[in-house]
């Protein structure tokens, strides 16, 4: 099985409902999964599991507000939440940053 490392910007529909059904209330630090890149920098990732692969999504305070800001509406927009579908996520600029 594939194991593909995902940032949040790179998330689909599917991989952001995978993670909000795993996830539900969040994630803690239990279910953080730490590994070395292939230029040997420490990552920090959530599982989440299809038929075809296993998806790691880098762990990040973005990742966090997207998944509690994920609109359980657009996912019904999207059908099947093929993974060439894209969420749009803010850029860094456009954060309150308080």
């Amino acid at each position: 099985m594939k194991r593909i490392i995902v940032d949040y910007k790179k998330l689909t529909n599917e991989i952001l409902t995978l993670l909000v059904e795993k996830y539900p209330d969040g994630y803690g630090d239990d279910d953080i999964i730490k590994f070395k890149n292939a230029n040997n920098e420490t990552v920090e990732a959530l599982e989440v599991r299809t038929d075809e692969a296993v998806y790691l999504v880098k762990v990040s305070t973005r990742l966090a507000n997207t998944m509690e800001n994920f609109d359980e509406e657009d996912e019904d927009d999207f059908g099947s939440g093929d993974l060439g579908s894209s969420v749009d996520v803010p850029d860094e600029d456009d954060l309150d940053n308080d």
